[in-house]
């Protein structure tokens, strides 16, 4: 029997989640063409391995990833009740964003019949600093505690870039509203800001998904797709790093992992997966990680991380915009 990945508790909701978890926005075909046999392989392989946590959004390839997901999971014969399924309302399109009532108890309808289930235990509100946040708090939010009440979705989550997003909404809403936040890109070996944030959200009882421990593509050897939008100084850093980890004949990906994992504030990381041997590389590395699987290479790794960790110094609070100007860190704080 393989050791399985561990498990944390996500917040107060009362789920044990794996550490890293299965981010299915490459199943919607955004990096590249996915057959539903492979991305089937990739869903029974993470589940063996112990992955629990399956991530979506109507948005990832315009639906096409909750119909993959969704037909992988049924096909895979995975038992429902042994698996948390995660998805998103809100955002539709790369620039399609509806926060309404009725839109988002719709978007549940919808997905739980992509999804082929008859519940989602995590319904997230995607990207929400492209809304008004105060729409959010009014109309959203109780939109889905009505559907939370009716037993359509189990638990209730924010998404988005800007961290005080999420102190806005959680500041202003009964506590137990929000069970969960989604952060990306905040918590990598480029950008450790989240970790500022924790305890204000451990005061909050909120279970925090890290999402991106790769930062989208820029902790790869081949770099970041041509759309993404860090700037060029913490693109600049971040090739210089895959030339520091490729000198030292180590993997960056590995390293992005194993940094990220180590935080046992952060009850889970979602990782993009689109193949079984992505899922297997991934558990290999949470598994070193945690100390549970020898690693041949700890010392190669451990020096490489040294080096990439001064390249990646300087740019560690550098981010991108992202929403609407009123929904910045800058704009928020302010207010």
């Amino acid at each position: 029997m393989p050791i399985k990945v561990p498990t944390r508790p996500l917040g107060s909701t009362g789920l044990e989640i794996s550490i890293i978890g299965f981010g299915a926005s490459p199943l919607g075909n955004v990096f590249g063409d996915v057959h539903q046999d492979t991305a089937t392989e990739a869903v029974r392989t993470a589940f063996d391995l112990g992955i629990t946590l399956f991530d979506t959004s109507p948005f990832y390839g315009l639906t096409k990833s909750e119909d993959v997901l969704g037909q992988a999971l049924r096909d895979a014969g995975l038992p429902r009740d042994q698996f948390v399924l995660a998805t998103k309302v809100g955002r539709y399109g790369q620039d399609t964003f509806d926060f309404s009532g009725p839109r988002v108890t719709r978007s549940v309808e919808e997905s739980l019949e992509r999804l082929h289930t008859s519940y989602i235990d995590l319904i997230q509100v995607h990207d929400m600093e492209f809304g008004s946040l105060d729409q959010i708090i009014a109309e959203t939010l109780p939109a889905l505690q009505r559907l939370k009440e009716k037993g359509l979705v189990r638990h209730i989550g924010i998404t988005g870039l800007p961290l005080a997003c999420f102190q806005y909404v959680l500041d202003r809403v009964p506590c137990g509203t929000v069970d969960v936040v989604l952060s990306y890109c905040h918590y990598t070996l480029c950008d450790q800001s989240l970790g500022r944030i924790l305890p204000y959200l451990e005061s909050k009882a909120v279970g925090v998904i890290n999402a991106s421990v790769l930062g989208m593509g820029l902790l790869t050897p081949h770099g970041p797709p041509a759309w993404h939008p860090a700037p060029a100084e913490l693109q600049a850093a971040a090739r210089a790093a895959a030339r520091a980890a490729d000198a030292h004949a180590v993997d960056l990906p590995k390293l992005a992992t194993m940094f990220s994992v180590a935080n046992p504030g952060i009850a889970t990381h979602l990782i993009g997966f689109s193949t079984p041997d992505q899922v297997r590389n991934a558990v290999h590395a949470v598994l070193q990680a945690q100390g549970l699987e020898e690693n041949a290479q700890a010392e190669q790794e451990e020096r490489a991380m040294v080096e990439i960790r001064e390249i990646l110094a300087g740019t560690a609070q550098v981010t991108w915009p992202s929403g609407l100007p009123e929904n910045s860190d800058e704009h928020l704080a302010a207010r």
